[in-house]
């Protein structure tokens, strides 16, 4: 792959306060654009594709505007067995995926896409990442969901806050990957596309 002006501005296609704040621990410097895509997941498709698809379309679309950039996208679902569970959205809907998740494995899968927006050259990947939860009473699931409502998560919780007190064991190559932005791959693509990173 062709190295990249080291001049070239980065952008996080995001307007996740969680993925801003887990970039920022790269200490490079860059900025926010929300890329306002349709998230609905197409008939028949693999939750793998879904979220390869969404980052890539993420990055494409800030890409349009930021054509000088190197653009980082990505997305996220959680899916237990077959089924694919996304952000809840409101408490009642939260109860339910938490009480289908305990006691069960729940993979979480992230899409990332680095697109380098001068060149239309991008490096796309999945990372996933299992959390195995505890068995969960319906009083811990209200009483969680009230102390944190994390109705905008996937899966409804926080792994990076009181929601690593519903879980088991977790189980994968890279602990941010479950929070949204994989870092150890993400610090790989950046490197494969010449920037210095120590």
């Amino acid at each position: 792959m062709e190295t990249l002006n080291s001049d070239s501005p980065i952008v996080l296609a995001s307007s996740s306060v969680f993925r801003k704040s887990l970039l920022g621990r790269l200490q490079i410097a860059f900025s926010i654009d929300s890329p306002e895509i349709d998230e609905s997941r197409l008939s028949g498709e693999s939750p793998k594709d879904y979220v390869l698809r969404l980052s890539l379309a993420k990055a494409e679309t800030v890409a349009a505007r930021q054509t000088d950039s190197l653009i980082i996208a990505s997305d996220q679902c959680s899916v237990i067995g077959d089924t694919v569970i996304g952000k809840p959205g409101d408490h009642t809907t939260a109860i339910q995926q938490l009480q289908a998740s305990a006691g069960n494995k729940v993979s979480f899968l992230t899409g990332l896409c680095l697109l380098d927006a001068k060149s239309g050259k991008y490096t796309l990947d999945v990372i996933p990442f299992n959390v195995y939860f505890r068995a969960l009473t319906l009083e811990e699931i209200d009483r969680y969901l009230k102390i944190e409502q994390p109705y905008n998560c996937a899966g409804s919780f926080k792994a990076e806050g009181l929601g690593i007190t519903l879980f088991k064991k977790l189980e994968g190559d890279d602990p941010t990957a479950l929070i949204g932005l994989p870092l150890i791959r993400l610090s790989e693509m950046l490197r494969e596309f010449g920037l210095k990173l120590p």
